[in-house]
């Protein structure tokens, strides 16, 4: 019997539940350390998802691969280029993992007070991490179940506050608290440019849907760009409403802003309601993206660009080695922010590294674009592309200067030093060691 696909309606709804449910929860205490000016910054960033959901759209149409965007730099820069982004997509990845289960005791401090402070609200995160971490080892089956229960849960607090906020909104909240950085105005709008792009990442991959959509052709670019900009508004909407439901000295401190904001509006109750909601989608989206990013370093390392305990994996295709190395490197990165004052400020952090880390990977793919539209399409389509993936790749670097100047400086850093260890994983190195057949043997069995 065929396996029945969904619609383009259905695929619509799939990518913006998929991006609703990944941690967003604490932008608004983010955001309102810049003001009500960061609803500009929303609006640019809305622009640039949609550009880059365009990209990924056509990549997934005109060129699909298994990895991604290291897969589209693997294949139109060479061996090293892919390298580096499997590099930096994978430390992005398991870096903003970190923000998620923070985001999730944020909210459950709602119940328990204490998890406000830094020493439990460590040990509750890092609860968090290993229980998700095993439920990977259990296997995938598994934690997709989980996933698709919790995520319903998630779209409570963000459309309900959206929906439903705007009854307990005040003009005066908003309009007071309009840009309170100290930065200049453009200034406030690149940061919160760049804060807001965490909402969004992840956009590369809704074209997984395209096995079972119809007509995936033009449903899967339809649905992600239709499903990017339904996020967006609920993003939107929460984000405004909030912000003039919740005076803004509150908002910067709080550690649950959608909880603080329904308790004000309708009572304890309301927070209590939100906060279980919070806790459950953020703590389930978890377990989906630390399978995501194990299975990334695993398509590098059987291509043998990345260590090779990670592509070992269990009876169960489970790479159980690789989902403990990002358990451990994620209580390295919980420990390490620990010490910061609120969950918002460790929030901060985190993201901020994970969205710079993300964009250049992100910049890759867009060039990769611009390459298989040029051997498929007409010159007029061409000079549109090579417009269009342009003017994402712009985008991608304003949000990169938006970003706080030290992580700016020490993913660069990072990204040089990386390079110190290309060499064991070259395929002319490893040609040499024998790893690899010879060169002129590959290139006569393909001859024959």
């Amino acid at each position: 019997m065929a396996q029945k696909k969904i619609g383009v309606v259905g695929a619509t709804f799939l990518v913006a539940g998929n991006m609703m449910g990944s941690g967003v929860f604490l932008l608004p205490s983010s955001l309102a350390k810049i003001g009500t000016a960061s609803i500009w910054g929303w609006l640019v960033t809305t622009a640039g998802a949609l550009l880059l959901a365009f990209v990924f759209a056509k990549l997934g149409k005109l060129a699909p691969k298994a990895g991604g965007p290291y897969a589209y730099a693997r294949d139109w820069f060479g061996p090293y280029m892919g390298f580096q982004t499997n590099t930096i997509y994978w430390f992005a990845n398991w870096i903003g993992n970190v923000a998620i289960p923070i985001a999730a005791v944020g909210y459950f401090s709602y119940f328990f007070p204490i998890l406000s402070q830094p020493v439990p609200r460590c040990i509750a995160v890092l609860a968090l991490v290993w229980a998700l971490s095993f439920a990977n080892v259990i296997g995938p089956a598994f934690v997709s179940r989980v996933q698709t229960v919790t995520t319903s849960f998630a779209l409570v607090p963000i459309l309900g506050i959206a929906i439903f906020g705007w009854f307990f909104f005040d003009p005066t909240i908003f309009k007071g608290a309009y840009n309170v950085s100290g930065e200049s105005n453009f200034g406030a709008i690149s940061s919160a440019a760049a804060l807001t792009l965490w909402a969004f990442i992840g956009v590369e991959s809704a074209s997984v849907t395209a096995g079972v959509v119809e007509n995936p052709e033009k449903n899967v670019a339809r649905a992600t760009l239709a499903g990017v900009f339904l996020a967006a508004v609920a993003y939107i909407a929460s984000s405004s409403v909030i912000m003039g439901m919740v005076p803004n000295g509150d908002l910067q401190v709080s550690d649950a802003p959608f909880a603080l904001a329904a308790a004000n509006a309708v009572g304890g109750w309301g927070g209590a309601l939100v906060s279980l909601c919070a806790f459950i989608g953020a703590a389930g989206s978890l377990g989906g993206w630390i399978l995501l990013t194990a299975q990334s370093a695993k398509a590098a390392s059987d291509d043998g660009l990345f260590p090779s305990i990670f592509s070992k994996t269990n009876k169960d295709d489970v790479p159980v080695k690789g989902v403990l190395i990002v358990a451990v490197l994620m209580t390295l990165a919980v420990l390490v922010t620990s010490t910061s004052e609120t969950a918002s400020a460790q929030f901060d952090v985190i993201t901020s590294a994970a969205v710079v880390l993300t964009l250049l990977p992100y910049i890759y793919s867009c060039v990769a674009c611009y390459f298989v539209v040029e051997r498929s399409h007409t010159l007029v389509h061409i000079g549109a592309f090579w417009f269009l993936t342009s003017i994402t790749v712009v985008y991608c670097l304003w949000a990169i200067f938006g970003s706080s100047g030290s992580i700016v400086q020490y993913a660069f850093l990072f990204v040089l030093f990386i390079t110190v260890f290309y060499p064991f994983f070259s395929e002319e190195r490893r040609r040499q060691r024998g790893q690899l057949p010879p060169l002129e043997a590959t290139t006569s069995t393909k001859l024959s």
